[in-house]
């Protein structure tokens, strides 16, 4: 038999993963692999965080209407040589030096001090900031509907190769049981030919079928090898041979095999609120560009003292009235307050934001196109998976009359043969076929679980996988 082709058959739902250690003490059952997976993913948890991180930007935007309260305090020394004429201080570079213009430079210096304290709030931004913390809730809605998604596929990868794994393990005691029965054979055929009841040749054969038999094992290893550090890969710990919850290879709970209700609304499907949740984000950023048309109402407010070691009327007539003692110069002799609002609008905001908003609007019209391309690709993978689910049910049940039909000729045949009413080539074929019927076996216990895997994973409801177990 060429056990590749039967390897074939199985549905592979796999993906990738870093390793944690876990100690198997008893079967894992599926929900634990799933539990296991949804701790330790490390796409998981970067997701988690990016979603925390949503949430924070939500306080922080809300924070934004907090008004600006800055305190500053400066202590200096310097010359106050003044002069009249005009001054441009280009980004900053020149002095802030006031005082009376002599007639000539002097080098005459005294502490100075300045404190103040000012106050910005943009006290009314028509609608500006509020369509901002709006954004900011969507980003996070986006950011959580990231994060289910992220879960959901997860689920739907370990719960598929837990399933393959299974198979695999299934496969493999398929090949172990075929390779005793040729084992077993070979033993009776060499006897008949070493007793001169059987051709010489026969034997060739029965060892050419137990060498079959065992390659055949040997793929089947290879095969559970690979399924197994799959699993581990979703579950993120290390390759170990796992005991598996071997419920699904024994049984099919009854509901299964009836007629499953049609799933008709797959709008709560993870990936189709994930695409949602970005057209409501583009949405909401076109609201906020919108909002920026609008003007600003500021209300601002300084209270500042000074200090200088310069006297009042200290200048040509007096240029002796000045004191270099630090106190003298840093200690507040003079303060002011200002109150006042200010309302500013940029008017070629109108032209710029039109722009913007249009830009917004197409890149929405994307989002939806794209929206509605899953949402058909998923219409039409859920039609499928129903017809795959119901062909599993028909393979399930037409399986029990293969392996029958196939383990009563083997027996016939192999008591023919040793009875010398028939030849190696039938025995063979016997051997041959009960093998196949056993992988049928396997194949149609697990494609159930597979079929149903699918629908739910269409679906985007694990439930409807999860409560048949």
């Amino acid at each position: 038999m060429n056990i590749r082709k039967s390897l074939g058959l199985l549905v592979i739902l796999t993906g990738g993963g870093i390793a944690v250690a876990v100690a198997q003490t008893s079967p894992l059952t599926l929900q634990n692999a799933l539990q296991t997976g949804l701790n330790n993913y490390q796409s998981v948890k970067a997701k988690e965080n990016y979603a925390k991180a949503a949430a924070a930007n939500v306080t922080a935007t809300r924070q934004e209407f907090l008004p600006d309260l800055n305190l500053a305090a400066q202590n200096s020394y310097g010359t106050v040589n003044g002069q009249n004429g005009p001054l441009f201080g280009y980004k900053g570079w020149s002095t802030a030096s006031s005082g009376a213009a002599l007639s000539s430079q002097n080098w005459n210096a005294a502490f100075g001090g300045i404190y103040l304290a000012n106050v910005t709030w943009d006290l009314v931004t028509f609608g500006r900031l509020h369509a901002k913390v709006d954004m900011a809730k969507q980003q996070l809605n986006t950011s959580n509907a990231d994060l289910e998604q992220e879960k959901f596929e997860q689920q739907v990868k370990i719960a598929g190769a837990y399933l393959n794994l299974l198979a695999a393990q299934r496969l493999r005691k398929s090949m172990e049981a075929n390779l005793h029965r040729a084992q077993d054979l070979q033993q009776i055929i060499v006897n008949r030919a070493l007793n001169g009841l059987n051709a010489g040749v026969d034997s060739s054969i029965a060892n050419a079928e137990v060498s079959k038999a065992k390659l055949s094992l040997i793929d089947a290893q290879n095969y559970e090898d690979a399924q197994g550090n799959k699993l581990a890969e979703m579950m993120d710990v290390p390759p170990q041979n796992f005991v598996l919850d071997t419920s699904f290879v024994i049984k099919v709970p009854a509901p299964l095999l009836e007629q499953q209700p049609a799933v008709t609304d797959i709008k709560q499907q993870p990936l189709l609120r994930l695409y949602d949740s970005r057209i409501q984000l583009s949405d909401a950023n076109k609201h906020f560009l919108a909002k920026n048309v609008m003007p600003r109402l500021t209300l601002v407010g300084v209270f500042q003292s000074r200090a200088s070691g310069f006297e009042y009327d200290y200048g040509a007539a007096h240029p002796d009235h000045f004191n270099q003692g630090y106190w003298n110069g840093v200690h507040p002799t003079v303060s002011n307050y200002l109150l006042g609002l200010n309302l500013s609008w940029t008017v070629t905001d109108l032209v710029r934001t039109h722009t913007q908003v249009a830009r917004q609007q197409y890149n929405t019209e994307g989002l939806k196109h794209e929206y509605n391309l899953v949402y058909s690709r998923l219409q039409h993978q859920l039609e499928l998976s129903e017809q795959q689910l119901a062909n599993a049910v028909r393979k399930y049940r037409e399986v029990p009359a293969g392996l029958k039909a196939a383990s009563d000729a083997y027996l016939q045949k192999s008591t023919l043969y040793e009875n010398g009413l028939s030849n190696i080539a039938d025995l063979s074929q016997a051997l041959y076929n009960i093998n196949r019927a056993e992988t049928d076996r396997d194949i149609a216990y697990n494609g159930i679980w597979q079929a149903l895997l699918y629908k739910a994973a269409t679906a985007g409801d694990m439930q409807l996988f999860l409560n048949q177990l």
